[in-house]
């Protein structure tokens, strides 16, 4: 069974390359796909990741568990309508 999630947090310090050094290698070594976006001006990160229920599910607990020693906050995560083909990749939108 396949599963889509919406992910948006914040995080007072993100360290340079964190989409693609944690979270864009995580989605990949899960086989998921799906985008990351950094909104620099809120220091916001929106996610949308789709894949196997269990791959996605433990993309999320990921999160949870302070990728590079980022402290994330205010974690939202709530399902999202696949609403395009990702075509099997998942990217950094910049």
């Amino acid at each position: 069974m396949y599963k889509c999630l919406k992910i948006n947090f914040s995080a007072a310090e993100i360290p340079d390359n964190f989409l693609r050094t944690y979270i864009q290698k995580k989605a990949n070594q899960l086989k998921l796909e799906g985008t990351a976006q950094m909104v620099k001006a809120d220091h916001a990160i929106k996610i949308i990741v789709y894949g196997l229920k269990e791959s996605v599910d433990d993309f999320v607990d990921f999160l949870h568990k302070r990728p590079g020693n980022t402290m994330l906050e205010d974690l939202e995560v709530e399902p999202f309508i696949k609403e395009r083909d990702y075509r099997s990749a998942f990217r950094i939108i910049e």
